[in-house]
């Protein structure tokens, strides 16, 4: 339900407003309703284009509305303009193994640098020289380089913590000093059959260049060919004694394959071929890994009952495929190996490995349409199940020994119809490393369906596996313990709730004989101590604030840390801070106090933290502190010179009453950078009605998209509402609880009238809202249930119709109603109110946008609303994003611009009409060069 991180993607090309009152199939006199994009504001249509029409003829004792859109300033604050002014907002630790130092870097206006800090030392210094770096690498691959500019990739500790091993890309036709000659073939045939592969490779390259450089011909100003392939060097440096060497007989690092489920121990893989398990060993997997489909590769299939929908290959999307091909050197197609379907969770002494396999064999299909595929657009089925539907996926969990090849099937049977998922130990450096790796290594705009990290389930033990089962109304959670060798299951600890349940992780405690359980039966979240039997011992957090996540766990001392939200009085609630404790309930400490909110990194040890803090208006600042919470070293403060110079200000927090009267709503608001309080300004609310988050941002966020929207001339805000957030209490959360539709509106109207109370210059004739996903489902209800008060909303990808929409988010957070039969089975209630039933309220002006290839949200959703709108003759405009998923992060910086272009029309008046988008064309180059791939 909410958006990804923003990647760059090829963007523009596409008709700038693709409008419609229906699906362009649906050919009727409905389409007369629809506004184009050519048409000019109707002024007499609301109460905001008449203030905008009077503009002109304010008396000089009333402000004068605001009705210029301000293009040159949005465009400076877009995104991809901020990536240009501010950079590393934090530090990313990389704890070593042997001990608690880490190295990180940080990317300032003067370049990135790189650290090394010594907690026991409580000290701070270069990892190394930049400038010694950059004329080492000059001498050893003979292109220059600079200490400000320094291309290094993929950087990690080897040899036990005592080099640093990273690589850098070159042209591929470069020409490095004193290379060593490649060695040839020693078998003719081998290297026959290898240049019969290569030229196989270099086919498909060919034709997929063409390919590209067909597609290019169509879009002018973009670069006819791609750029090529660069040639990667591994470098690695010693930290004892500086110096720089080049291993020319070291393979680059290739990311762990997708395939690939590796042991901890790392002598056996699991993957998947055709719908089924197999496993190989460690010299197996070296010759998978240097040639697709070797002959010599020895599997062991494991499974023979996989099938299509209840089957062990993972299904990957589409676009990935190409990515992953590339990536996999051909192991995804040429050898027909795919990553397993289910997760696969090792035992700690890589013994045994488990998973959950869904059984989707009676699940109906869901579609999408690829549009944009060549030569002809195909489509993506996949299974879905809908709320109030009968028929759901199965849960069953296997248990596998390596040793015997035996599977165990888990014996569970806590409720009809369950979900299970098998409980894991927290992840240890050397997985978050991995991980970090694999997002470094991902390509700009790449969309990897899974991880690459093989947890470790929680049991130190290969003979106990600990699990939850949830039934389907989502309030009745069981925690279990399986014996792998028989299957056989018990339960240790039940919850019970008249509204959802939320779940952490489980955790262990005192050698593996007590359990750490989080709860929030007394209404607010707190941690549990259980014996191995799952007998309360005690409460070990309590009191009017809500706990968050184990940072860790001090065995020895049997103090735990964990950060909370809300103890704090007189502060934002939504600050989180780290707090310690001792597991018997004494002695609680918070060890990051001030007005705040901090995110936390720790290594395996537990006894330091790096700790990272600000607010929206303040630069984040980085620390190391030690488990009593004294600061050790100050790391980093985030550079924002060049944001402030051109002209950023730091956006305001304020505090309202919600419609009750009593509750307190948080909220952050962004003015233009040029504002003029003698002025009156159209009100933006952004929304998201949670309520798993609220999206209301309380750290430093200068690309928040609020932001360039508010240059154009708005007031921008972002504000809770009650039912928005876990963060504040059980009541709070659940508030909305069966009436998922409407049960923030009130909030989030009552909200703009106390602000614009307490400030002169809003207008509350000019009111509009926008929100994706969740916060496009509210968008369209608050313009249909206040239609006198939003004059226009901006709905992105919403969930309109929860019908239609997947089964976990929609029941849980509505509710479903569980009956029982005479035939002894269960029947779910599912009954939910929808936008289409209040279409015929709209007044204002909707704009209704989604992806055409969302597999989250589906089209569906919004084709339903807009139906429902024709239908109740209602003017409306849409817009339909060619080959977008759920997220619009590809075509980011066209959608904030449409977006803007919107909010001008309707609440501004006025707003640029022409075809071309000149504040993103003139970002890029007219004919980009051919360079290769950085």
């Amino acid at each position: 339900m909410r958006s990804a991180t923003v990647r760059k993607f090829w963007s523009s090309r596409y008709p700038r407003w693709i409008r419609w009152g229906a699906p362009a199939l649906l050919i009727s006199s409905a389409f007369l309703a629809v506004r184009l994009a050519a048409q000019t504001p109707n002024h007499s249509e609301n109460a905001a284009s008449s203030a905008a029409a009077s503009s002109d003829t304010a008396t000089p004792s009333s402000p004068a509305p605001v009705t210029t859109p301000n293009y040159a300033l949005e465009a400076r604050f877009l995104p991809a303009s901020v990536n240009q002014l501010v950079f590393d907002l934090s530090v990313t630790p990389h704890w070593f193994t042997l001990s608690d130092k880490f190295w990180y870097s940080y990317r300032t206006t003067d370049g990135t640098k790189y650290y090394i800090v010594d907690p026991l030392k409580k000290s701070k210094s270069l990892l190394w020289d930049n400038t010694k770096i950059a004329a080492a690498l000059s001498l050893l691959t003979n292109f220059p380089y600079d200490a400000q500019h320094l291309p290094l990739k993929r950087l990690r500790l080897v040899d036990k913590d005592t080099h640093v091993r990273f690589e850098v890309e070159i042209r591929k036709d470069g020409v490095v000093p004193n290379e060593p000659e490649k060695k040839s073939q020693d078998d003719g045939s081998q290297q026959g059959n290898e240049s019969e592969i290569k030229q196989n490779e270099d086919k498909q390259k060919e034709d997929k260049q063409t390919e590209q450089q067909t597609q290019r011909a169509a879009r002018p100003g973009q670069a006819p060919e791609p750029p090529e392939e660069p040639r990667i060097l591994s470098f690695e440096y010693d930290l004892a004694t500086g110096k720089l060497t080049r291993l020319d007989n070291v393979e680059p690092m290739r990311k762990k394959p997708l395939w690939a489920a590796v042991s901890p121990d790392e002598k056996t893989i699991v993957f998947a071929r055709g719908q089924n398990l197999y496993m190989m060993d460690a010299g197996s997997y070296a010759k998978a890994l240097k040639k697709a489909g070797d002959t010599t590769v020895v599997e062991t299939q494991l499974t023979t009952d996989g099938v299509e929908k209840f089957g062990y290959a993972r299904r990957i999307l589409p676009e990935q495929e190409e990515e992953l091909k590339k990536e996999d050197k051909g192991d995804t197609n040429k050898a027909g190996i795919r990553a397993p379907a289910i997760t696969i969770h090792w035992s700690k002494d890589s013994k045994k490995f488990a998973g959950v396999r869904d059984d989707n064999r009676k699940v109906p299909d869901f579609w999408v349409i690829h549009s944009l595929a060549n030569p002809r657009p195909t489509l993506e089925a996949y299974p879905y199940p809908l709320p109030g539907e009968d028929i759901m996926p199965g849960s069953q969990l296997e248990i596998f020994d390596v040793a015997t090849k035996q599977l165990v099937v888990v014996q569970a049977k806590n409720f009809h119809e369950q979900q299970l998922r098998i409980a894991d130990a927290p992840l240890l450096e050397r997985d978050r490393e991995e991980l970090r790796q694999e997002q470094e290594g991902m390509q700009e705009g790449g969309q990897m369906p899974v991880t690459r990290v093989s947890p470790r389930w929680l049991s130190d033990t290969s003979d106990q596996l600990y699990f939850t089962s949830m039934n389907r109304d989502f309030r009745k959670v069981d925690v279990c313990i399986a014996d792998t060798a028989t299957g056989a299951s018990k339960t240790l600890i039940e919850e019970r709730s008249n509204v959802w349940l939320s779940v952490k992780p489980l955790r262990l405690a005192g050698n593996g004989q007590e359990l750490i359980w989080w709860s929030e039966r007394d209404g607010w979240a707190h941690y549990d101590l259980f014996d191995a039997a799952g007998k309360l011992k005690n409460q070990i957090t309590s009191g009017e604030y809500v706990t968050d996540q184990i940072v860790s766990l001090d065995e020895k001392s049997r103090t735990l840390y964990f950060t909370a939200n809300g103890r704090e009085h007189n502060e934002d609630p939504y600050y989180t801070h780290l707090y310690r404790i001792n597991l018997d309930g004494t002695g609680l400490q918070s060890l990051t106090p001030g007005n705040f909110s901090h995110t936390f990194s720790s290594p395996d040890s537990g006894k330091y933290f790096e700790d990272t803090y600000s607010r929206v208006d303040t630069a984040p600042k980085s620390v190391l502190v030690d488990a009593q919470g004294a600061q050790l070293v100050d790391l980093e403060t985030t550079d924002v010179s060049q944001l402030l110079e051109a002209g950023f200000k730091f956006p305001e927090v304020f505090k309202v009453k919600a419609e009750d009267g009593i509750t307190d709503l948080y909220g952050v608001m962004h003015k233009p950078f040029d504002f003029d309080p003698t002025r009156k300004y159209p009100l933006i609310e952004f929304v998201y009605p949670g309520p798993q988050t609220e999206e209301v941002n309380k750290t430093f966020s200068p690309k928040s998209p609020n932001v360039p929207l508010s240059q154009l001339g708005f007031i921008v805000i972002e504000v809770g509402a009650r039912g928005g957030s876990p963060q504040r209490n059980k009541w709070y959360d659940a508030y909305g609880y069966g009436n998922l539709r409407d049960y923030g509106l009130a909030d989030k109207k009552v909200a703009a009238e106390r602000l614009a109370a307490m400030h002169p210059y809003i207008d509350l004739t000019r009111v509009g809202m926008w929100g994706h996903s969740g916060g496009g489902f509210m968008t369209a209800a608050a313009l249909m249930q206040y239609p006198d008060f939003y004059k226009a909303g901006w709905s992105e990808s919403g969930n309109h119709d929860n019908n239609v929409y997947n089964r976990d988010w929609s029941e849980k957070y509505h509710g479903v109603r569980e009956e029982a039969q005479k035939d002894g089975t269960e029947k779910f209630i599912y009954e939910i109110d929808k936008n289409s039933d209040l279409a015929r309220n709209l007044k204002g002006h909707l704009m209704l946008t989604t992806g055409d290839m969302d597999n989250n949200v589906s089209m569906v959703n919004t084709m339903r609303v807009a139906n429902a709108l024709i239908k109740a003759d209602k003017r409306f405009e849409i817009q339909i994003y060619p080959g977008m998923r759920h997220s619009y992060m590809p075509i980011v910086s066209y959608v904030d611009m449409a977006r803007g272009d919107f909010f001008a029309h309707w609440l501004l008046g006025s707003y640029d009409t022409s075809a071309d988008i000149p504040e993103l064309q003139n970002q890029k180059q007219a004919t980009p060069s051919k360079k290769f791939k950085e």
